[in-house]
């Protein structure tokens, strides 16, 4: 637009007629409107021009006889059609013959593309003479009144620039003539040259580029949502299955059945031997109660566990038996000794009773693997497993009554097996699964004192346990069951307990007094004197007046030993033989 007036492209002009029309000013960016095409040739010619629209009032001029040029056929009209203003009066060319031509139709605007070649239209011969002659083409508007260029003068023919749409069919329109024929048809296919139509209709079919966009658009929100609902999805999946181990019942794989057998020697086979000999004692009596273990020496019921374990008992209802089968039974007391911290009890009335065997200690070596089976803090039935860490290490227990006369002496295995209070009583049993020792005694890591019976506190296991030699609690346990007491071995000499040096110094005096040696006793026969230091007993080393008594209880009464002593910086050698005195 330019000052609110329209800019209409014109009709095209025949060859001398576009020679009388100025060309216009070039309006370039200063006009600024959009062009619009030139009208589609029409097939039947065209009526001539009047010389002015219909109802101004103007008179019809007659009409111009064709030009001797070839006519040129105009493009046919495509697009949405306008109808121009009403033209102000224009004066057509000269026309031979002043014949009044009949009143022209509105014209309609509409874009055209030029033809390659284009032929002139001819105009149909007017009423009043048949002979037909084509007329001269009409400018589309009229002239300007304000000469605004380039539309002061009908405008020139204009090629339209070309797009890439077709253009759409022009619907006829209602006011023209009756005598003109309608368009034709546009032809299938684009138009080599057309114009763009800013008021033209999108053609039908053809998707505009926005319904394109938008289903391009559509598809992507589509495929995110689709995405995002199968990654939640999955997730959620995922989520349960790292949770759950999976969407199915678990099921782990495992070993099949097969032969639960161990070897004899192992812990397995040592254990599944002996524990249905092994037994737990629970005792009650005295204002106390404690745990203990033993184990089966015979068929006829005889059961060995240490005097500390018995010791409250008030009768032999106080004693209970359970087996490891969980059958239980009472026991009563056969006999015990204090020296030794062993005891006998006996069951009745019950069968399939399995002793254990009896293994030999003086065979046993440092170093050899050994299984304990107890009742640990009453857990019935446990099963440990170490090494002979020691041989012969002397240890006293006891000592709760002050007078020393439930001190026990032993000359124990030492085992790093865990042995634990409970264990006492307990079995420990060699590779053949044969008893090498009677479990009597822990080192207590807080105290000085040894022994469960002892004085120390009772601490969980340090790896230092202690047990009888089988060999001493063969002999004890055969004395017990046949008379009911145990004899100890003697030499006949009071010992120095306060002696700091090293050995066991024999005392200047006896208790109450008496003499330090017995008169006709083993010492007085070998010649042993008051004041005299024993070092060594068959050769081992002796440090204190408590080892001596340990390596002597080792031994039975009459056995034959050699001491070494040292009187008045002199070492002797003394043989005597072991007398017996009655325990307690």
């Amino acid at each position: 637009m330019d000052n609110g007036k329209p800019n209409w492209w014109s009709r095209p002009s025949s060859a001398p007629e576009a020679a009388r029309i100025p060309t216009p000013p070039s309006t370039d960016e200063a006009d600024g409107d959009f062009p619009l095409p030139a009208p589609r040739p029409s097939q039947e010619p065209t009526p001539a021009a009047a010389t002015g629209a219909p109802g101004q009032g103007a008179e019809p001029p007659a009409a111009a006889p064709a030009p001797a040029t070839e006519p040129e056929a105009p493009a046919p009209a495509v697009g949405l059609t306008k109808p121009a203003p009403e033209p102000a009066p224009v004066a057509a060319p000269a026309a031979a013959e002043p014949e009044a031509a009949a009143p022209a139709p509105a014209v309609e605007l509409t874009k055209s593309v030029p033809a390659p070649e284009l032929a002139p239209v001819p105009a149909p011969a007017p009423p009043a003479e048949p002979v037909p002659g084509p007329p001269a083409p009409q400018p589309l508007h009229a002239p300007d009144e304000y000469r605004t260029p380039p539309y002061g003068e009908p405008g020139p023919w204009a090629p339209a620039p070309p797009v890439q749409r077709p253009p759409a069919p022009v619907p006829p329109q209602a006011h023209h003539q009756p005598h003109l024929h309608p368009q034709p048809q546009q032809q299938a296919g684009p138009a080599p040259w057309e114009q763009y139509d800013p008021w033209g209709v999108a053609e039908a079919g053809v998707a505009p580029v926005a319904a394109k966009k938008s289903r391009k658009g559509l598809a992507l929100a589509g495929a995110l949502v689709f995405a995002l609902i199968t990654g939640v999805i999955g997730g959620g999946v995922g989520a349960y299955v790292e949770r759950n181990g999976g969407l199915t019942t678990v099921e782990l794989p495992q070993a099949e059945p097969g032969d639960t057998g161990r070897a004899p020697d192992s812990v397995a086979g040592i254990a599944a031997s002996a524990l249905p000999g092994v037994v737990t004692l629970h005792v009650r009596g005295n204002g106390s109660s404690g745990t203990g273990t033993g184990f089966v020496l015979d068929t006829k019921g005889h059961i060995l566990t240490n005097n500390h374990v018995v010791d409250g008992a008030a009768s032999s209802e106080d004693i209970s038996v359970t087996f490891s089968s969980g059958e239980t039974a009472r026991a009563r007391l056969i006999g015990k000794d204090t020296g030794y911290d062993l005891a006998v009890v006996q069951v009745t009335g019950v069968s399939g009773l399995k002793p254990l065997p009896l293994g030999n200690s003086d065979n046993v070596r440092v170093g050899d693997p050994v299984v304990a089976i107890g009742a640990p803090f009453d857990l019935s039935n446990t099963v440990t497993s170490g090494i002979i860490s020691a041989k012969e290490r002397p240890i006293t227990a006891g000592g709760e009554k002050g007078d020393g006369s439930d001190i026990s002496y032993v000359d124990a295995l030492q085992t790093d097996a865990p042995i634990n209070p409970g264990n006492s009583g307990g079995p420990l049993l060699d590779s053949k699964a044969a008893v090498i020792g009677i479990n009597s005694a822990i080192r207590a890591a807080g105290g000085s004192g040894e022994g469960e019976g002892g004085g120390a506190s009772q601490p969980g296991s340090i790896g230092l346990g202690f047990a009888i030699p089988i060999n001493q609690g063969k002999r004890v346990a055969e004395e017990l069951i046949n008379t009911g007491k145990a004899t100890h071995p003697v030499i006949g000499v009071s010992l120095d307990m306060q002696y700091q040096g090293d050995g066991a110094r024999v005392g200047e005096k006896g208790k109450d007094g008496t003499a330090s040696v017995t008169p006709g006793g083993p010492a007085a026969k070998a010649g042993l004197r008051p004041g005299d230091v024993i070092t060594r007993v068959d050769g081992q080393r002796v440090h204190s007046g408590e080892e001596l008594i340990v390596k002597i209880r080792a031994h039975r009464p009459g056995d034959k030993l050699e001491l070494t002593l040292t009187r008045n910086g002199k070492e002797l050698t003394k043989t005597l033989t072991l007398g017996s005195s009655q325990g307690t």
